[in-house]
């Protein structure tokens, strides 16, 4: 800050900048570039040495063996409904939970956040089998709802919500609704939504993209020939004496353009959501 009390202007990005950028752009890409490429060719060609670098004639052939074959128009449909679902209720309930955690004064606070935060040590793994048995029993094997209803709110989600709402919700806002009259589902839809608008949309984006990757537990609860999701139906490409590796990859591609059209659609309102919650003014 200079004498007068003038904050300088920053000074623009360098040659230097802009030449690490585009490093680290390329190396972000160039699995994704490498996926179409191999995609675009046969398992023949893969499998020689150098591999190829440029793109072949095969692409619409592949991709179609692999949107026939794993049956992705289904998967696809299925994985959007399950990480839609689990992507809005976990922003919604981890949300509620953070702003208990952040503002409310209960007994056992502490205590109670302290094991939400334990949560998170315990390898998902350990959960398997009892939870297994669980749906089960309730006759959910195969269903989308065994993979939506155990993930619908989280211990990073709270905890994540309950960080954010600590600083970016002042006690006094919520005290002064009160005191105007309002109730608790007012406070929560004009108090505290406004203020946690941000980390909702980076929690609710994070959410959406690790349910859409997720394999581990719904291998264990859908079956490719029943409700796959996407992760469970590429499986079925795999299989085989010799796996055709250009059509996995293929079906690799098909299952991550959605994820691209999301991060296009969305990802200037995500960063602009965090950018207004960054600034104070």
């Amino acid at each position: 800050m200079t004498r007068e009390g003038r904050v300088p202007e920053g000074r623009g990005a360098g040659p230097l900048t802009y030449g690490v950028l585009a490093v680290f752009t390329a190396g972000s890409l160039f699995p994704l570039v490498w996926t179409a490429i191999a995609a675009s060719r046969d398992s023949t060609r893969l499998a020689r040495t150098p591999p190829p670098f440029w793109f072949g004639d095969n692409l619409g052939r592949n991709l179609a063996v692999a949107w026939s074959d794993a049956h992705l128009g289904v998967a696809l449909l299925n994985t959007t409904i399950v990480a839609g679902s689990v992507a809005a209720g976990t922003v919604l309930l981890s949300t509620l939970a953070g702003f208990a955690f952040a503002k409310l004064r209960f007994r056992f606070r502490n205590a109670l956040l302290a094991v939400v935060i334990g949560t998170m040590m315990v390898p998902p793994q350990l959960s398997v089998v009892p939870l297994f048995m669980l749906i089960a029993e309730l006759s959910w094997t195969d269903r989308l709802q065994a993979v939506v209803l155990p993930a619908l709110v989280s211990a990073f989600g709270v905890f994540f919500m309950r960080q954010h709402l600590v600083r970016a919700l002042p006690s006094e806002l919520v005290e002064a609704a009160r005191v105007d009259g309002a109730s608790a589902v007012r406070v929560v839809w004009h108090v505290v939504f406004p203020a946690a608008r941000p980390a909702m949309a980076v929690l609710g984006m994070l959410t959406f993209v690790m349910t859409w990757n997720d394999f581990f537990w719904p291998v264990v609860a859908l079956t490719q020939s029943g409700s796959p999701t996407v992760q469970v139906a590429l499986t079925g490409l795999g299989r085989g004496y010799i796996p055709d590796q250009s059509v996995i990859m293929a079906g690799a591609l098909l299952g991550t353009l959605p994820l691209l059209l999301v991060l296009v659609v969305f990802g200037r309102q995500i960063v602009g959501g965090i950018m207004r919650g960054a600034v104070k003014g």
